[in-house]
């Protein structure tokens, strides 16, 4: 992929210090060197590849003319990270990327100094940046605040509310807008470089200051004409009239890999006395490394690779992963239902939604980064008679909770929520985790919430949704593979708030909600060998809660146990206030609950975090131990240690 170098300057960069003191003519031949030091790392670790490779000269530009750490520089979305992570301390860590124990795949403050706000959602480094310049202002700290936030980022009305706000109070910020798939640029050759040179230097700056404070003394409406020529005529040649009228100094676009565009601009951006400054470089997600060029999704999540072919190297599932039984059912619904629509904000493939375009383009819409619009479209599309699907990670339907509080549930408009990625989620680790659907929407009066215990049973949760025309109503799955249990040809109407029994037992049940089932199903086996027969059900609603079930459960056996991949406040809270407000435990009924630790979990594979969390089926068994006491369990014939 790359030429043999002579020199290797990258061993010589330990930090942004060192990449300062080498001469600009020398930059490109660290660029090369990054970037195949990137692709080699993720090569072995998996991860966010194609947006790192795009942003490999903005990164060593940006470190090579600011003064970081003391300078600010935020990344946005934090997946562009990993050559900022490279050049800043951690390159002897970088292959521990998304591990246990290792590098985060995102910006993180507790990780380094260098990363001054952590970033895993997308379009908060303006709004964050803003904060340390006001900051800096206050306590009389003369540094820069870099923001440099991805084209989707903007897509997200904060980007704008934040530009909005810095442009209001003059702010002296940088914004670098990282475009990669954006179709407003124009040409990025010479003549566009040299106009930004141009409009950034501090002889065109000092001549539009004096301008602005010469048509102060003018009537107000010709000041007006006055700023709207200048704009008009520095814009007709480069775009940002949009930014422009937000209060920022446009200036690009550039070419984002060109180092001789970059340097000299970012050096005007630094040292010019304005207000908030907007560069528009424009990049190439995948840059230098082919496979991820010519890929149509440009690598922009991978698993393990091999660096010479591309070739991904991935694990034959033995059962279909809950995303696709998820896309196939919807399919399958809105074939007999053309009032069936799909909405995704932004991740078509990861939410499944991509089966359903296949199907049906004309019911599907991608509204980009924009979970606060998605929720509120998909509430006008209920409104008027269809049956909306809002496909949104657990972790991003928390960005429009208010949307889904006042526009869905207060008016019980019928939108279906496909939640995925509930519970652990591996290598994204504590910002991904869908730790916080259950008890966030289980407090919406109204609200019904559905969690599948195995992938015939989502299937049977989207033709449940599809018939269910009440008010809103969520369906929560995990990430990856199902069980491997047999699938039916269609799914069937489930009756809402009853669950089913797995297996009966004697003194322990265990209720399951969600993707534990399998594990409690486990754990009841292993009671057996100790002679404690354990019943098992699958709760499948945990609004509204099966309170037939659960009483019974309660009367029947000596110790209630819920298991959920949710967090303190889920399911388990629900049955435990249900049983109090029955007095059943005062029945000297034991009631246990099993949650997602009340922390942020860092990466991880799954199966090692749901163990760390004893949500696996020896954490069950080790709690009902715990529960019955040792002279209980070895009555039964168990031994503790």
């Amino acid at each position: 992929m790359t030429r043999q170098l002579s020199t290797p300057l990258l061993d010589q960069v330990a930090t942004p210090a060192d990449l300062r003191a080498l001469p600009d003519d020398k930059l490109p031949q660290l660029a090369e060197e990054l970037r195949a030091e990137l692709v080699d790392a993720v090569s072995q670790t998996g991860g966010h590849l194609g947006a790192g490779l795009g942003v490999v000269e903005l990164t060593i530009a940006i470190h090579h003319v600011f003064d970081t750490p003391h300078d600010r520089l935020i990344f946005d979305v934090g997946h562009q990270c990993y050559p900022h992570k490279i050049l800043t301390g951690r390159r002897d860590r970088i292959r521990t990327l998304r591990k246990e124990n290792g590098l985060s795949g995102f910006t993180k403050r507790a990780e380094s100094e260098y990363d001054p706000f952590g970033a895993a959602h997308s379009s908060t480094s303006i709004s964050a940046g803003l904060g340390m310049v006001e900051a800096a202002r206050l306590q009389g700290i003369e540094r820069n605040v870099i923001s440099v936030i991805g084209d989707g980022a903007m897509s997200a009305g904060m980007a704008y509310e934040a530009m909005n706000n810095a442009g209001h109070m003059d702010a002296r910020q940088i914004v670098i807008l990282n475009d990669n798939d954006m179709s407003i640029a124009p040409p990025t050759g010479a003549m566009s470089a040299y106009l930004a040179r141009l409009v950034s230097g501090r002889t065109y700056i000092g001549l539009r200051e004096a301008a602005k404070q010469f048509s102060k003394r003018m009537p107000k409406f010709i000041q007006d004409k006055a700023r709207k020529t200048e704009e008009m005529t520095r814009t007709f040649f480069s775009g940002g009239t949009l930014f422009e009228e937000l209060g920022f100094f446009y200036v690009g676009p550039i070419d984002g890999h060109n180092l001789e565009h970059l340097l000299p601009v970012l050096r005007n951006a630094r040292d010019a006395q304005v207000g908030p400054i907007l560069i528009h470089a424009v990049t190439q997600k995948g840059k230098g490394y082919e496979p991820a060029e010519k890929a149509a999704d440009k690598y922009h999540g991978v698993a393990k690779f091999d660096v010479i072919t591309g070739a991904q190297a991935k694990a034959k599932p033995n059962a279909p992963s809950y995303t696709k039984v998820f896309g196939q059912s919807l399919v399958q619904e809105a074939e007999n239902d053309d009032r069936v629509v799909a909405i995704t904000a932004a991740m078509p493939s990861g939410t499944g939604v991509d089966i359903f375009e296949k199907a049906f383009a004309d019911r599907t819409y991608d509204v980009g980064i924009a979970e606060q619009h998605a929720v509120t479209f998909a509430g006008g599309l209920a409104a008027d008679g269809m049956k909306p699907f809002c496909a949104i990670y657990s972790t991003f339907l928390q960005r429009a909770y208010d949307q889904v509080v006042h526009d869905i549930a207060i008016q019980k408009l019928p939108v279906r929520f496909p939640i995925d990625r509930a519970g652990f989620v591996g290598a994204d680790g504590q910002t991904h985790a869908g730790s916080f659907d259950i008890a966030y929407l289980g407090c919406l009066p109204g609200f019904v919430i559905m969690a599948a215990g195995d992938e015939a049973d989502l299937k049977h949760m989207v033709r449940t949704a599809a018939e269910y025309d009440e008010g809103p109503l969520a369906f929560r799955y995990p990430r990856g593979e199902g069980i491997g249990v047999e699938m039916p040809e269609r799914g069937q109407v489930l009756d809402i708030g009853k669950g089913r029994i797995m297996r009966e037992g004697g003194k322990v049940a265990i209720v399951s909600l969600g993707g534990r089932l399998k594990q409690a199903l486990l754990a009841a086996e292993t009671l057996d060998g100790y002679g404690l027969p354990a019943t098992v059900a699958d709760a499948r609603f945990a609004k509204p809660i099966d309170t037939g079930l659960i009483e019974r459960l309660a009367r029947e056996h000596e110790l209630l146990i819920t298991v959920e991949e949710g967090s303190v406040g889920g399911f388990g809270s629900f049955v435990a206030q249900h049983l109090s407000s029955q007095g059943l435990l005062d029945t000297g009924l034991k009631y246990r609950s099993l949650f997602m630790p009340d922390r942020f979990v860092d990466q991880a594979a799954p199966d090692r975090m749901y163990e760390m969390a004893g949500l696996d089926a020896r954490g069950i068994v080790d709690a009902v131990f715990a529960a019955l006491g040792r002279e209980q369990v070895e009555a039964a014939g168990a031994s503790i240690a």
